[in-house]
């Protein structure tokens, strides 16, 4: 294995001693200084995986030092050593972007840990980059700046170093074949095929035969053997979308393939081996479905070993208009236009409308505007009937089918479920917040009937 490169600076000779001695023992090749020109000409030629510095040098300040050194490798951790009467100016390196700080004298064991965290961050920094680069000229799904989409980037990251299943869940239009892809790519099978499957397109037999294959025979139509999309994704992945669809009777046989990793051709009497990587994708509620068992539990458990659930667009604030001006530019260059701008009122419309299609449904909203647009600008005449006349006091509910649907206690009962999270269990609380007495609130929780409020709250 290749040894971690730190770079460390510090006017003191005995501290660069001491240091060199340290960091041998940790296995690192450690290039070590006295000099912090010295120090930042090294970082501008070479390569260092950490940069360790002290804060109290004579011939840079130790907080110029820090800047200097994230302005010329903003991706590269620094991590300053203080002692106790300098401490103030640590806080104040970590607040420039410093990654970590350490105390003098310093310890074998806490050094070699800052280290091994600060490599994790670095590692986990670059996939997140190397993500957004990925999806950067995809479709623009995953385009955005808002907490919820940086978090689901980075769990894409984590997940896309493991070869765990994984459950995309999320709202029609959010994205989920970008996420699976994104998966893919940045994983270390991305050299195979990535391999993709509607549950919901195919009945249970032609599910079944392009799943696990077929031999020469096995129906009117099989006149040649052919392989399923298990085999054909060996060594990439196998994403398997609108999973909640699969019919009750193919769940036990999924879930066999899944868990002995073979399968057996429709009609052939022998098994084949598979290595695909397994992901999955829904709009369902599948703990509704659990509880209706119209899906089997341990199915769900088995695909479900990381969870990525993306935000529906209506959570998503800002990244509506960074997401429009994306598809602006796109539909533009595609229709020979040159740069189309957005009016302040119809970037209002926009914002404001709740977006039951999601980014598909953007999507196909920039595409008319910029077909539709008079001028270089897109108007609120430019939009369509139903985001420029958008009532939000209207209730949304966030499906076109009546299988979807959650009966109202079930609702009710996560709905108080969620409350009491949000109060860390404090029934007396959530009580307060909902305007019930706590008895009503347990009762309620636990499904019972709804009683009368004490304090006069909704029945």
């Amino acid at each position: 294995m290749m040894k971690n490169r730190i770079l460390f600076d510090d006017d003191d000779d005995d501290q660069c001693f001491l240091m060199r001695v340290l960091l041998a023992e940790l296995g690192c090749d450690a290039q070590i200084t006295t000099s912090a020109k010295e120090a930042l000409a090294m970082l501008a030629s070479e390569v260092f995986d950490v940069v360790i510095t002290d804060l109290k040098m004579s011939e840079m300040d130790g907080i110029s030092f820090c800047e200097r050194v994230i302005g010329i490798k903003p991706d590269t951790p620094v991590i300053v050593v203080t002692g106790g009467g300098t401490l103030a100016a640590a806080i104040d390196a970590l607040r420039i972007g410093a990654f970590d700080f350490l105390t003098k004298p310093v310890d074998a064991r806490i050094v070699g840990l800052a280290i091994a965290r600060a490599m994790k961050h670095k590692a986990l920094h670059q996939e997140v980059k190397t993500l957004r680069a990925v999806v950067a000229g995809n479709a623009g799904t995953m385009i955005g700046e808002s907490p919820p989409m940086k978090q689901v980037s980075e769990l894409i990251a984590r997940a896309a170093a493991t070869d765990a299943s994984v459950l995309i869940r999320g709202e029609t239009g959010t994205g989920k074949e970008l996420v699976a892809q994104a998966i893919h790519t940045l994983s270390a099978r991305k050299g195979g095929r990535f391999v993709a499957l509607n549950c919901a397109a195919l009945s249970p037999l032609l599910l079944e035969s392009e799943l696990f294959g077929h031999a020469k025979g096995a129906f009117t139509d099989a006149k040649t053997a052919r392989l399923g999309l298990f085999v054909q994704a060996a060594g990439g992945t196998l994403f398997l979308d609108e999973i909640g669809e699969l019919p009750l009777e193919m769940q036990p046989k999924l879930l066999r393939a899944l868990q002995e990793r073979t399968v057996r051709p429709v009609g052939a009497n022998a098994e084949v081996r598979f290595d695909a990587r397994i992901v999955a994708a829904t709009h369902r509620d599948l703990e509704s479905e659990l509880e209706h068992r119209t899906f089997r539990e341990d199915l769900f458990y088995r695909l479900n070993v990381v969870e990525i659930t993306l935000p529906p667009l209506r959570e998503r604030g800002g990244d509506v208009l960074l997401l429009a001006e994306h598809f602006f530019a796109k539909y533009a260059a595609k229709m020979g236009f040159g740069p189309m701008e957005l009016s302040r009122a119809a970037g209002e419309k926009l914002v404001a409308y709740d977006w039951p299609g999601n980014v598909r449904e953007l999507e196909s909203c920039a595409e008319r505007a910029v077909a539709l647009a008079e001028g270089a600008k897109i108007e609120v005449g430019d939009l369509p009937d139903k985001i420029r006349l958008f009532d939000p006091s209207k209730l949304w509910l966030p499906t076109d089918s009546t299988a979807d649907v959650v009966p109202l206690r079930e609702l009710e009962r996560r709905y108080l479920a969620r409350v009491l999270e949000l109060t860390k269990g404090n029934k007396s609380r959530a009580a307060d917040l909902l305007g019930f007495d706590r008895r009503t609130v347990l009762r309620r929780l636990a499904g019972g009937r709804a009683g009368r409020s004490v304090k006069g709250g909704a029945p």
